[in-house]
């Protein structure tokens, strides 16, 4: 089992996505970004959720702290502004994926499938190379799973 950690100012989707994804996952919730790095503190996680716009700091810093002191675990920013130039700058910084709101639920589930596999074959080689003695592999060994950018299509 997984888990998440969502982080959005706006109580119905921070509920509607923790509903959606603890059938398979354990959940954390946070209303700031304030609070997600608390918990970062003291929680490993195998994906964080984070709105990016939001009272005090923002998702930007979330996505800092765990690039920074959790490299290995996959962020999906959510963002109710549909900005093709802070998508890629977002994706730059090291975001997993980034979903605009309004977004499908399906495209979280399978956004959030995919970061969880994602984790976890990280896992795996830093097991296999911390049992073998041997580096890292170069950034190649990464390029097939690179950053996506996902956005949600327009309402009909």
């Amino acid at each position: 089992m997984a888990t998440l950690l969502i982080v959005d100012d706006d109580n119905a989707i921070r509920e509607t996505l923790a509903e959606l994804l603890s059938g398979s996952n354990e959940c954390h919730t946070a209303d700031r970004a304030e609070q997600a790095l608390a918990y970062l503190e003291v929680e490993n996680y195998d994906v964080v959720l984070t709105d990016i716009s939001m009272p005090g700091l923002s998702g930007r810093e979330v996505l800092k702290a765990v690039h920074k002191n959790h490299p290995a675990t996959p962020v999906i920013v959510i963002s109710g502004n549909p900005n093709a130039e802070a998508a890629s700058e977002l994706l730059a910084m090291g975001a997993f994926a980034y979903l605009a709101k309004p977004f499908q639920l399906e495209v979280v589930e399978d956004t959030v499938i995919r970061a969880i596999a994602r984790r976890q074959e990280l896992r795996n080689e830093s097991e296999r190379d911390s049992n073998n003695g041997e580096s890292p592999a170069g950034g190649d060994a990464h390029a097939a799973d690179a950053p996506v950018r996902e956005e949600s299509p327009e309402p009909s």
